[in-house]
């Protein structure tokens, strides 16, 4: 069993612009010691400031009433009791003491021999024995050290052995290392004290971290450190969701985490980090269960040729079919199964042309914009050759100036060209189209109403469906168009409306 220390409300706040509230740092910590099942949560550093006092006081209170208080974990430093108190104070029960990892740590930044270094951190902790706290060590910088002075490492924990120290945790706190030196590493520091427990702490400044975190537990680590999305300092830490896939499907090995929980959790700091999931980042990415090539769903259609072990349902997701130029029958297949739509072969191509024909001026067709495309398909006689035609049109809006529209349509094989200003750009090709049917002696409808709708979920390149009500010798209609600019939406739906009224 992998034990999983989550510490993004320590390491991951040191994110660049992160700073979680005191209810926010109580929300994260619910959920995922309620809710996704981590082991141990790393809460903050002590003695940072009033606010974080405050912050790990309230999550405290809430851990000790639902027994959760040995879960929480406080970072704390080498500075006799001061940290040791804050922690007593503010309600917790576990230091995470920060210690010297390397040589040139202890000797340059704190200007210490091995041996006084080693008094003062045997002396922190025979104060928290004193006080009841248990105490983790943080190896700072250990990975240069193993590296670069792997004797002093070894005195060290040589010094430290015969203490009462829970877990000596080995971090990669400058992102150095990869996946063939974590697993030496490691692994020496396991043949070489077989009775101490180890946890592996990564961070990502090559884009090593989970491999890295891979290597150890291949290596014999049981304990790794996660952040949720991989926040933190820098390039960040080794993101939780892949540490959970890549430990259970890579290394077979168990954890407490409820993998269906994952989405939820990740949502949940994104928004409150305002940091945001790259579409692409495996698990929880907003794309990585999206099939975008037609052939892709159709392979799924076909004993799940392109299914692997990372099935959405896992993580609390569902697999969708992407709707655009790539898409195929079998994408929008999939699309209206969801939806519980059913189509003929001769609609599902005319949907399938105008799917291809949207998807080249907008960069993703949602299944919302579906019903939209198929209506406005369903309301098209595909059949019948327009007797009018939009040949080219333009249109400008400028500051300070009526806009302009200037339209060229074809009307039974002859060609009509008229510029006119109006109230808007939609107004001013209207103002076009009625000159050149004054100029015919042509009869042209009354406009009654006009509304505009976009599928749920106010995305800004949602397609616009307009709706234009006309009234053309005492008789009421509608006509549709649909298209990413609401003007063009409205353009066509008056194309249609000519065409109804001329044939």
């Amino acid at each position: 069993m992998i034990e999983i220390m989550d510490t993004t409300l320590r390491d991951g706040e040191q994110t660049s612009g992160v700073s979680f509230a005191a209810h926010e740092k109580l929300s994260i910590a619910q959920i995922l010691l309620n809710e996704l099942g981590v082991d141990r949560i790393e809460i903050a550093s002590a003695r940072v400031s009033d606010g974080e006092f405050e912050s790990v006081k309230l999550v405290a209170a809430w851990a000790e009433r639902t027994g959760n208080l040995h879960k929480l974990e406080v970072l704390g430093f080498i500075d006799g009791d001061a940290s040791l108190r804050w922690i007593e104070q503010a309600g917790c029960c576990t230091v995470n003491l920060l210690c010297k990892g390397s040589y040139k740590h202890v000797t340059e930044q704190l200007r210490k021999t091995p041996e006084q270094h080693i008094k003062d951190i045997r002396e922190v902790i025979r104060r928290a024995e004193e006080k009841h706290i248990s105490v983790n060590v943080y190896l700072e910088d250990w990975s240069n050290g193993i590296r670069n002075s792997p004797e002093y490492v070894f005195r060290l924990v040589d010094g430290l052995k015969d203490l009462p120290i829970q877990r000596y945790m080995l971090p990669d706190t400058l992102g150095i290392l990869n996946p063939l030196h974590t697993y030496e590493y490691c692994k020496q520091m396991i043949d070489r004290y077989p009775g101490l427990r180890f946890d592996f702490h990564a961070h990502n400044d090559y884009d090593l971290a989970v491999a890295n975190v891979f290597s150890a537990v291949h290596a014999g680590i049981k304990g790794v450190h996660t952040t949720v999305n991989g926040l933190g300092e820098r390039a960040g830490n080794a993101p939780l969701s892949s540490v959970l896939a890549v430990v259970k499907d890579h290394l077979g090995e168990e954890t407490h985490l409820r993998e269906e929980k994952i989405n939820r959790v990740s949502r949940l700091v994104e928004t409150y980090s305002g940091i945001h999931i790259a579409p692409n980042r495996p698990i929880v990415g907003e794309s990585v269960f999206t099939q975008c090539a037609g052939v892709h769903a159709d392979g799924d259609n076909k004993s799940n040729l392109y299914y692997n072990d990372l099935l959405p349902e896992r993580f609390g997701r569902i697999r969708e079919y992407a709707l655009g130029k790539t898409s195929g029958k079998a994408n929008i297949r999939r699309n209206l199964e969801a939806l519980g739509i059913d189509m003929d072969e001769t609609t599902m191509r005319k949907v399938t042309e105008r799917i291809i024909e949207l998807g080249d001026k907008k960069e993703m067709v949602t299944q919302e914009d579906l019903p939209y495309i198929i209506s406005d398909v369903l309301n098209q006689d595909m059949s019948v050759e327009p007797r009018i035609k939009i040949l080219n049109y333009s249109l400008s809006l400028a500051q300070g100036l009526r806009p302009v529209a200037t339209l060229k349509i074809e009307i039974d094989g002859q060609a009509y060209e008229q510029s006119a200003s109006g109230d808007g750009q939609y107004d001013a090709f209207v103002r076009a189209l009625r000159t050149i049917y004054a100029q015919l002696g042509r009869p042209f409808p009354m406009l009654t109403n006009y509304s505009v709708s976009i599928p749920p979920g106010g995305r800004t390149d949602a397609f616009v469906q307009t709706i234009i009500s006309w009234n053309f010798n005492g008789v009421d209609f509608k006509t549709k168009g649909l298209d990413g600019d609401q003007t063009e939406a409205a353009i066509k739906a008056t194309i249609k409306m000519l065409n109804k009224i001329e044939g």
